[in-house]
């Protein structure tokens, strides 16, 4: 019976293949880009945004920043086709694990399926962390730790190496449903949920993506882009508020902010404040 038990899962369906992202949900996050400072909706503690705000765009023209590959936390939520493949064990021929490699700049990472338990909390963190799953009927529960410092939204909203993802992938025909779960005692106040859809591709080959880095705009030796706080930069949201006409109060998040009441009470504020 123990051995029995220590037996990898069979897949309960086939999920591996060739995917490409469906950018239906949030497609104006995910292609062109936030604005920065709209934190608006998402359950960010102080500490979060109090990082955001003295994040800079200009950050990403550093060397050191330009080939960074997405953390699994953002991932899925990117550019980039999707393939799923199984690993094998060439003598029971159960599947040990799965790997998922997303074009841009190359993420690869690997779900182990052999019941093998997470290593210790000293271990290293990674872009990817150490992922095992399970199978819960149809659907595929993963469980990813040991990320390294990472983010959620391409706007400053950072994570920290306590972060931890659970991801269920469910498959209806072609279209994988990828839905994950972030949770930060750090930077987020509840967990973070989002979704994406993936279409199956009839190919298999998966180009390159090399990347190298350049001198995007000369700088001082050491310098680093960053808005100091107390300063008018480090204030995006009533920028982006007054963009949209939105009360402040809601483009700078807070999880009560997805919630409608939260409208409601924030209108006449936003009336009496010219916000509207």
């Amino acid at each position: 019976m123990v051995s029995a038990a220590a037996l990898p899962a069979s897949a309960q369906i086939d999920i591996t293949g060739n995917y490409e992202p469906i950018m239906h949900e949030d497609q104006v996050e995910r292609i062109p880009g936030p604005d920065v400072g709209d934190y608006a909706g998402l359950p960010i503690t102080e500490a979060a945004r109090f990082r955001a705000n003295s994040w800079s765009p200009s950050l990403l023209t550093l060397p050191e920043h330009q080939c960074k590959p997405h953390p699994s936390t953002y991932g899925f939520r990117g550019v980039g086709n999707l393939r799923i493949q199984s690993v094998v064990d060439p003598e029971s021929e159960e599947i040990v694990a799965y790997t998922t490699h997303i074009r841009w700049m190359e993420q690869k990472r690997t779900i182990w399926m052999d019941g093998r338990p997470h290593p210790p909390e000293f271990a290293p963190h990674t872009w990817q962390g150490f992922s095992t799953g399970r199978w819960e009927g149809n659907v595929l529960v993963v469980e990813t730790t040991h990320l390294k410092a990472g983010w959620f939204r391409r706007n400053g909203l950072m994570l920290t190496d306590a972060a931890k993802m659970t991801e269920r992938f469910i498959k209806h025909g072609n279209v994988i449903q990828h839905v994950y779960m972030i949770e930060d005692p750090n930077y987020l106040t509840e967990p973070l949920i989002k979704t994406s859809g993936f279409l199956l591709q009839d190919r298999d080959y998966m180009e390159p993506y090399p990347c190298s880095y350049v001198t995007e705009v000369p700088r001082a030796r050491g310098e680093v882009p960053h808005n100091l706080p107390g300063t008018e930069a480090s204030n995006p949201s009533a920028e982006y508020a007054a963009m949209h006409k939105i009360p402040v109060e809601a483009a700078r998040g807070g999880a009560e902010t997805a919630y409608p009441e939260f409208m409601r009470r924030a209108q006449p504020a936003a009336g009496r404040t010219g916000a509207q």
